[in-house]
Order: C-alpha cells, then sequence, then structure tokens
C-alpha cells in the first residue's frame, strides 16, 4: 500500500514561521512535523508519495529519497486548489492499488491507521473520526450504522463526529474528484468528493479515534503539540556534558556535543538538541525544547517554548509559551510578556483578523533570521517577521511584519554642568 501525504500547502496562518519554508518542515520537539507523520505511516506503506509545491526545493532536501528505506516519490500538486485536486495529483503513480490519504500538517497515532484498516474492509472508503464537544472549527461527519451519510460544513457549537484528515481509497476515488465542483472556498474539496460517492452508493465507512490528534493550523498547535510530546514520548537520555553545579530533574533529554554549565536549573521534561551551550546560572522550566547549536546563557528563563537550531537567548531574557524560530538571537534583556493584566485570554492576528487563542498564557512568535536588541519588551501573543531586525529599547505591542528595521528615535538634551 502507498501512503500520499498532502504536503503542498503554504501554511498562511502559521506565518511568520512559515514565511520560507512548508509548514510540514516546522519543528516540534526537534523533529519536523512531516517526520512524525512518516512515522506514523511508517508500518502501513510499501512507499510514499508526497505532493508538494510551495517552497518544494526545501522539503525535497530535507527528506531526500527515502525515509527509513522505504522510497519517496514527489509530486507536484495538479491546477486547483484544495484537498481532492492535491491527492488526484498522485492518481498515475497509484496503480490501481487501494492508498492512505493524509493531511502533512497533523498529528496522529498508529493506531489511527490501525482503526481505519479495519473499517476499510467492508468500504470503498474510509475516514477518521472524532468525538468533540464544539464543531465550531470542523465539518460534522453525520453516521449511520457501519457508514458515514454525510459530511456537512461546520455546524457551530455542536458536538459531533469531526473529519481528522486521514483516508482510505480505492482507486476509483479519482473519478468522482473529476466530478468535484469547487467549494464555496473556491477549492476542490475531498469532503465534498467523499459526498458525491455516497450519493451515488459507493460505501464510505468510518473509524472512530481516541487518541491524541492535532491540526497544526495556527501557532498556539505548535505549542500544544510540543507539550503532548514532551509530557509522554520523552525518554530522559544525556548524551553531552553537565559540569558538577548543574541540576537535572527528569525527564531531560540532551543531545550529543551540549554542555550544561555549573549553575544551570533544568526542570523536565525538556529536550535540548545537540551541540547546545546552556548556562550558567540559567533556569529551563517544563515544556520547553531547545534546537542543535542554541545558545541559552545567564539569567535567563525559559518556559513552555519551542527554540529552533541556532537561536540564542544569551543573558537576561524571559521566553514564556514562545515560539523563536531558527537563527534569531534575543539581545540582553528582552523579554517576551506571556500574561495579560486582566487574566482573559491572548488573541492573536491571523491572516488579518484577530483570533482567540483559547490561550491564558500565550508569548511572542519570533519568524527566522530574526535580530532582537538590548532591553525589547515584546508584548503578548505578537508576531515579529522573518529577517527582521528590532532595535534597542523598541516595546513591540504591534506585529512587525518581515523583512523590516524597527528603531525608537530619541530626543536628546546635552546641558553643560
Amino acid at each position: 500500500m502507498k501512503g500520499v501525504v498532502l504536503a503542498a500547502g503554504k501554511g498562511e496562518r502559521l506565518k511568520p514561521l512559515t514565511d520560507d519554508r512548508p509548514k510540514v518542515l516546522l519543528k516540534v520537539a526537534n523533529r519536523a512535523i512531516i517526520e512524525y507523520v512518516l512515522e506514523n505511516l511508517y508500518p502501513f506503506v510499501d512507499e510514499f508519495i508526497i505532493i508538494v509545491r510551495y517552497q518544494k526545493e526545501k522539503l525535497i532536501e530535507f527528506l531526500g529519497d527515502e525515509y527509513n528505506g522505504k522510497p519517496i516519490t514527489y509530486v507536484e500538486q495538479t491546477e486547483g486548489e484544495g484537498t481532492a485536486r492535491a491527492i488526484y495529483s498522485a492518481k498515475e503513480y497509484i496503480e490501481g492499488e487501494s492508498f492512505l490519504a493524509v493531511n502533512g500538517d497533523i498529528y496522529f497515532e498508529r493506531e489511527a491507521v490501525k482503526a481505519l484498516l479495519h473499517a476499510f474492509r467492508k468500504a470503498n472508503a474510509a475516514l477518521l473520526v472524532k468525538e468533540f464537544e464544539d464543531l465550531s472549527h470542523f465539518g460534522k461527519v453525520e453516521v449511520e450504522g457501519e457508514y458515514v451519510k454525510e459530511i456537512k460544513e461546520k455546524p457551530g457549537n455542536v458536538r459531533g463526529y469531526a473529519n481528522l484528515g486521514i483516508y482510505l481509497f480505492k482507486p476509483d476515488v479519482f473519478e468522482f474528484i473529476e466530478k468535484t465542483p469547487l467549494s464555496k472556498r473556491g477549492e476542490y474539496e475531498i469532503t465534498d468528493t467523499i459526498n458525491l460517492m455516497i450519493k451515488s452508493g459507493k460505501k464510505v465507512a468510518y473509524a472512530v479515534y481516541d487518541g491524541y490528534w492535532n491540526d497544526i493550523g495556527r501557532p498556539w498547535d505548535l505549542l500544544n503539540l510540543n507539550e503532548y510530546i514532551l509530557k509522554n514520548h520523552l525518554k530522559h537520555e544525556i548524551r553531552g556534558t553537565v559540569e558538577e553545579g548543574a541540576t537535572i530533574i527528569p525527564p531531560v533529554e540532551i543531545g550529543e556535543g551540549t554542555v550544561v554549565k555549573s549553575g544551570a536549573y533544568i526542570v523536565g521534561p525538556v529536550k535540548i538538541g545537540k551541540n547546545c551551550k546552556i548556562g550558567p546560572n540559567c533556569f529551563i522550566r517544563p515544556y520547553t525544547s531547545i534546537g542543535n547549536h542554541c545558545h541559552i546563557g545567564n539569567a535567563v528563563e525559559i518556559k513552555n517554548s519551542i527554540i529552533m537550531d541556532h537561536s540564542n537567548a544569551p543573558h537576561l531574557n524571559y521566553v514564556g509559551d514562545s515560539i523563536i524560530g531558527e537563527n534569531t538571537n534575543l539581545g540582553a534583556g528582552t523579554i517576551t510578556a506571556n500574561l495579560r493584566h486582566d487574566n482573559k485570554t491572548i488573541k492573536v492576528e491571523v491572516k488579518g483578523k484577530l483570533e482567540d487563542s483559547g490561550r491564558r498564557k500565550l508569548g511572542a512568535i519570533i519568524g527566522h533570521n530574526v535580530k532582537v536588541g538590548i532591553n525589547v519588551s515584546i508584548y503578548p501573543g505578537r508576531k515579529i517577521g522573518s529577517n527582521s531586525f528590532v532595535g534597542p529599547g523598541v516595546i513591540v505591542d504591534k506585529n512587525i511584519p518581515p523583512n523590516s528595521l524597527v528603531i525608537v528615535k530619541q530626543q536628546k538634551e546635552i546641558h553643560e554642568r
């Protein structure tokens, strides 16, 4: 069986982290999202077909031509937007056999695929569902007995089954994709294709999944997933050097070549990559992942955050509930605020509109190749675009676009004493 992974999207809602890379390459707990997808599909497929488009060269370079010995074929998405067109792109590579199709920007575990395979035995197609109290952000899957009756548009705040973006199809799905009309969003939706199949008399089964699942569409989804992985899948393993006087409270994973200096205090679950410098005299709190070649220095506190490769918080910094992109440096005294004075949940601008993150604590979302000067203060939920420079003393109370220079002009008077 082949596994078709949909990885062509731009990830607009995850900007600035996707300014220069596909969202499936964003790292959570120091691994790219797509690695988790391939890992959990691996036991069930013989070959991966990855549908690409946006920044495809970076994805191809990252994965290469195989994953743990199983071949990868890259196919550029055919003309048209939406999941149906993405799946259709793989048509000539399926060769008449049933296949798995999975959104590349979700997290699931192997039990999900096992359940789907079991349901598929009596049907032309099968999809994975999960019950939620509120379907405001999901399409509702109406079922009758063992089969799907209909997939409806987002019904609002009602309880029911949501479609999780993991499918099993027989090759005849391509005939129905060819008949699928444009949706109101201007896309060709695989859910519309499935409704066409049901109306024609095809049986579409479903499997209920009770495990952890995350649709990684917004920055705070990365923090939620990071917390889950560190809490449930981290092993205590020290491969680097821990100096006398440092305190490590398990579970903590420390990569090769990393040095944890005296006075560092690390409370797991925490994951630290290779060739990092940690400390002296820093405090790293639970649910923090720090990538490779990072520097966390003196008098720095980090809590519940993602620090990507080659980034530094070298001295006198507080980073809370934040995401720091690759090759980014925080100047001395830079502070990320993560809590409103009124204790309300924090709203974040996403595609020009404010969205409620649902989180009482949420710090900064900083892109890649950003340089932040000394004594910069960043309001909760604010974004700094990639390749930007923020000068000393700036108060970041509004989002900063990519490729920006932000400075504070001072008026000074110098008088003779």
